[in-house]
């Protein structure tokens, strides 16, 4: 009867946590998707608002700077004291600052409206990224890929619903979105409350199975440093495509605004099929090898993607999508075995310097576009991946980790 019972408990729990996957999931999806919708609609803001290329960067910069400086300050303060409800809190910030986007009468409320955006986002992904791992039930890679992907998929289809909904309707129309908001808030309300639970129960259970690594302090801050490389490469390049791939189509193919944006979501859903690809190869293949081949990979299709004509610019992006993207599962869940016990700092961390080279590079790009044109800012990113190379650095973790038991 007693192993029954503790079965039964086995299962309830697994369920439990394969639910709270799926709820951050699906709030990663409708917070990334609402974010999403700053980029989709700024050639409309170009045109009501009269802005340069160069204004546009600022707007992402300021968007994507705020979550950069803030996440890794939440995840290493979440570290230290659980906050269970933030998520909800985050997603409260995403709320008002798309009602504030959708009353914006100048360039100044604009980026406050990207600002209260950026702070929900840097409030949401270290934590977020915490509970999921607590939920991963050991599948670290996984977990992190189907938290991750719902993301990709709300950034995809929030270009889609700008291109049916905002294009069509008005500026105004932004603020339908805050509904989406209002349901984010209650699912990670829940949430918070099942992640408290979990908190204090594993504060009392007894030391677990988990993996530490053995390297020196140089090798961990140097294995760091690459991936923090390896990201500049990925973000610096996505942020050509999220932020000016339809001006490239719009100003080499004379695209109409829709078509660009169906376009747009096209390579965002590339993006998020490679997320979910990158975490269970990671787990299967070791992440090293997944890190490499992804970033470094890319390179003949970024290096072809300038010369292409619209046919196969559209085909071209599927596989920049997929390859590039695997990547990000694997680096964070490496860097949160290079560094145990840090999984908020780590999360915060490198969110957080993703969001911040997204958006330096939507503000040099676009200064850049401005000085040359847009099709010179691709030509010119094509040889970023090259940066992949510094990948074969970097240790090989399975020779370092052999398994401890230590409390989390």
């Amino acid at each position: 009867m007693s192993q029954a019972t503790a079965a039964l408990d086995d299962t309830t729990e697994r369920n439990t946590a394969v639910a709270v996957l799926t709820a951050l999931s699906f709030s990663h999806f409708l917070n990334d998707m609402m974010q999403s919708l700053l980029p989709a609609i700024y050639p409309m803001l170009k045109t009501e608002f009269a802005l340069d290329f160069g204004q546009i960067g600022l707007i992402t910069f300021v968007y994507q700077i705020t979550a950069s400086l803030l996440q890794p300050v939440v995840g290493y303060y979440t570290d230290r004291r659980a906050r269970p409800y933030s998520l909800s809190v985050g997603m409260g910030f995403t709320l008002v600052g798309l009602v504030v986007l959708s009353l914006a009468t100048s360039f100044g409320a604009i980026l406050g409206a990207a600002m209260l955006i950026g702070t929900g986002s840097s409030v949401f992904h270290p934590e977020a990224s915490r509970i999921a791992r607590m939920a991963s039930g050991g599948r670290h890679g996984f977990a992190q890929s189907f938290f991750q992907v719902g993301g990709n998929l709300g950034s995809a289809v929030g270009p889609l619903l700008a291109a049916l909904i905002v294009i069509q309707r008005g500026q105004g129309s932004v603020a339908w979105f805050s509904i989406t908001a209002a349901v984010g808030i209650v699912l990670l309300w829940n949430v918070g409350g099942w992640y408290k639970r979990r908190a204090v129960a594993a504060a009392k259970a007894a030391a677990i199975l988990t993996r530490s690594v053995t390297l020196t302090r140089r090798q961990i801050g140097t294995s760091i440093g690459i991936l923090m490389a390896l990201i500049f490469s990925k973000y610096f390049y996505l942020a050509s495509l999220t932020s000016y791939y339809t001006f490239y189509l719009i100003d080499k193919f004379h695209t109409p605004v829709e078509t660009a944006q169906v376009l747009l979501f096209v390579f965002l859903g590339s993006v998020a099929a490679g997320t979910i690809i990158g975490g269970p190869l990671g787990d299967r293949f070791g992440r090293k090898y997944v890190i490499w081949g992804s970033i470094l990979g890319v390179l003949p299709f970024t290096l072809a993607l300038p010369h292409a004509n619209l046919f196969w610019t559209t085909v071209l992006t599927v596989p920049i999508g997929v390859i590039l993207a695997s990547a990000f599962p694997a680096i964070v869940v490496y860097a949160q075995e290079l560094l145990p016990g840090r999984v908020g700092t780590v999360a915060g961390l490198f969110f957080g310097f993703a969001f911040g080279m997204g958006g330096l590079g939507a503000a040099v790009l676009g200064e850049l576009a401005d000085m040359t044109s847009i099709r010179f800012v691709y030509s010119i990113c094509a040889f970023l991946p090259l940066i992949g190379l510094l990948a074969v650095f970097l240790p090989d973790l399975e020779r370092f980790a052999p398994a401890r038991a230590r409390t989390v």
